[in-house]
């Protein structure tokens, strides 16, 4: 079950993208986290505790939305746009 509901741009133009192996679908204008959230329970595990972590600031200054792409590029979910083709992973994300 996904943590968030889309209740605007469900109309703008898909943007595929892979979220941990499995084909997903994003709109134009999301953030990573956005498109992530609007798919799954929440955008990662804590490193140190194992609980969910969904983001926190929303605003790029508080470090818990790190997530890693396929070719190790880390990146903050919250503050990234979403990308047609990204290859997100976020079991073996670290937080900064």
């Amino acid at each position: 079950m996904a943590l968030l509901r889309r209740l605007v741009r469900a109309d703008h133009p898909a943007i595929p993208f892979t979220l941990d192996g499995e084909p997903c679908e994003g709109r134009a204008g999301d953030t990573v986290l956005t498109a992530i959230l609007t798919q799954a329970e929440r955008l990662r595990l804590s490193e140190f505790s194992a609980s969910p972590r969904a983001g926190f600031c929303q605003m790029g200054a508080c470090q818990d939305c790190w997530i890693v792409l396929e070719s190790g590029e880390r990146l903050r979910a919250c503050s990234t746009a979403l990308s047609p083709g990204m290859r997100i992973l976020t079991r073996r994300a670290r937080a900064a």
